[in-house]
Order: structure tokens, then sequence, then C-alpha cells
């Protein structure tokens, strides 16, 4: 399986998400907790939410629409009632 997550982040004065996907979602979380991860470091990250493929392609398609279109991206976090 491979997997497209959001990540909440907090810095100090910001609330920012971090899109990501990877074949091993509870690996890639150990990663991001450790601090092993430059863009989530020392900014607490959370997983808030996460889907499944069955194929690597289609996970990089979605994680790529999200990050490449407003739309897609403000669709998936009122879907998740994040604005």
């Amino acid at each position: 399986m491979y997997y497209v997550y959001l990540l909440r982040l907090e810095g100090i004065k910001n609330k920012d998400f971090y899109i990501g996907c990877t074949s091993d979602l509870k690996e890639r979380m150990k990663q991001h907790l450790a601090g092993e991860t430059k863009t989530t470091k020392d900014k607490n990250p959370t997983l808030i939410y996460y889907e499944a493929y069955n194929n690597k392609y289609l996970a990089l398609k979605r994680e790529k629409g999200i990050k490449g279109s407003g739309s897609v991206y403000m669709a998936l976090m009122k879907r998740l009632g994040l604005k």
C-alpha cells in the first residue's frame, strides 16, 4: 500500500500543514516525530488524515494534485473542517 498523508505542524507563530506520500506510514511518522525530516523538525507534527492506495502511481498523482491545485487543497481542508 501507498499512503498520501496530511500532518498539522505547529511552529512558534504559525500553524501549517505538510502533505506527503510514503509506502510505510508508521515508519514515516516515526521519522517525523524523531525530527529526522527537515521540513517538519521542531514543528510538533500530528497526523490528521491519510488516504491509502494500492499503487505508487495513484498515490503520487493524488499528492501532486493536492499540492499543485489550490482548489483541490481547499476542498480537502473544507472536507476535514480545517478551513
